[in-house]
């Protein structure tokens, strides 16, 4: 196993993540524990030291069945994360509440790692808020000890992580964002790992197979890595482009199984980064894979002819990160910050914008497919 030096401490750079766990009946809120215990066992056997859960994994079971799984271990030979769950508002004034029950279901008196959890557009106004003291509790745990490293994750864009960190950047000691070789130039990964660059924070990885994607290519893109490295699965190329990447402390993997396991910590035994050829290949890769995404480039010449004032840029970025995931909840949650009269369903298919889109973007069909996408 790979290890990484934070402040002293030896990290496994591969994490366990715990928010796909095995589950019984594919019902997510039923953990199977005696898969789990097996995947916990075997990563303790093989170096992983790094277990990342939180209160809403799983239906709020994640951090009771990791607490079970790890109390069979000493509590200093490995190492517990979790998170203060501000994706919902109405947890924010019970950072205290939610705290000491987060302790007990992990069988803990500390967490190695805390996180604001998933910093995003619909929550920053409430995380700056000082009434709520979040930030104010959970730096006097941290000074008691009950908190060892405080962070944060984010899954919202640039200028709201910039926000947070403005406020509170000088007091976080990690930062864990979704990065892989699709997302540095689709979500503006490069741009983040700058930003928590300048601040002197690591980083910590979340989705770095995107969901899986990145681990079942199309045919000809898999071969097209084979023929550079072909002893590597494509999962693992994924891997290879965060060891490339100097920032990088510790990779989050949710591994639903024990296979996925065993494969993913064979490939951090070893430390491979990726030479040019095989950088650029990869970003090759990852452009075909997002060739059906509408290409925007923010000029914003269509905002000033939209008679609804709709922030036009910012809803087809949304929308293509939705197209593009097949669903998912950053969308949504996004949306969530913008008042209905803004959103894509207030779009009235004038076309006034289209006629000055330098792209061509058929931006009033997209409005529509948006809404429907939504409602559904």
């Amino acid at each position: 196993m790979i290890y990484k030096e934070f402040q002293g401490l030896r990290i496994s750079a591969l994490g366990m993540g715990c928010m796909r766990l095995p589950v019984v009946d594919g019902n997510d809120a039923k953990i199977d524990e005696a898969a789990t215990q097996e995947m916990v066992d075997y990563a303790m056997a093989h170096g992983v030291n790094y277990f990342d859960t939180a209160w809403g994994y799983h239906e709020g079971n994640s951090e009771t069945v990791m607490g079970k799984a790890l109390s069979q271990y000493s509590r200093e030979s490995y190492f517990l994360a979790t998170k203060f769950p501000g994706y919902d508002l109405s947890n924010m004034p019970k950072v205290q509440e939610i705290f000491e029950k987060q302790l007990e279901k992990c069988k803990t008196g500390y967490f190695d790692f805390y996180l604001f959890h998933n910093v995003c557009e619909m929550n920053i106004d409430a995380y700056l808020d000082e009434t709520y003291k979040i930030h104010a509790y959970l730096m006097e745990q941290k000074k008691n000890g009950r908190i060892r490293h405080l962070g944060f994750s984010a899954h919202g864009n640039y200028e709201v992580m910039k926000r947070f960190l403005e406020a509170y950047g000088k007091d976080m000691e990690f930062g864990q964002i979704q990065l892989n070789y699709v997302d540095w130039s689709f979500q503006d990964a490069k741009e983040k790992v700058e930003l928590l660059r300048s601040y002197h924070i690591p980083v910590w990885v979340m989705e770095p197979l995107r969901g899986g994607k990145l681990a079942k290519l199309l045919e000809k893109d898999a071969d097209r890595l084979r023929r550079l490295r072909p002893d590597e699965g494509t999962a693992a190329w994924a891997f290879r482009f965060l060891q490339t990447i100097p920032d990088v402390t510790v990779v989050l993997s949710g591994m639903s199984d024990f296979g996925q396991m065993q494969e993913n910590i064979h490939t951090f035994e070893t430390e491979k980064p990726l030479g040019q050829t095989e950088m650029d290949t990869l970003f090759s890769v990852a452009d075909g894979m997002l060739q059906g995404v509408l290409p925007c480039t923010a000029c914003r010449y269509c905002t000033a002819h939209c008679p609804k004032g709709l922030d036009i840029p910012m809803l087809l970025e949304l929308y293509n990160e939705h197209s593009f995931t097949g669903g998912g909840f950053i969308a949504p949650m996004a949306m969530m910050a913008v008042p209905k009269e803004k959103q894509p369903s207030a779009c009235v298919g004038c076309r006034s914008c289209e006629k000055v889109c330098p792209q061509q973007i058929k931006i009033s069909e997209a409005m529509a497919d948006f809404s429907e996408k939504m409602n559904g």
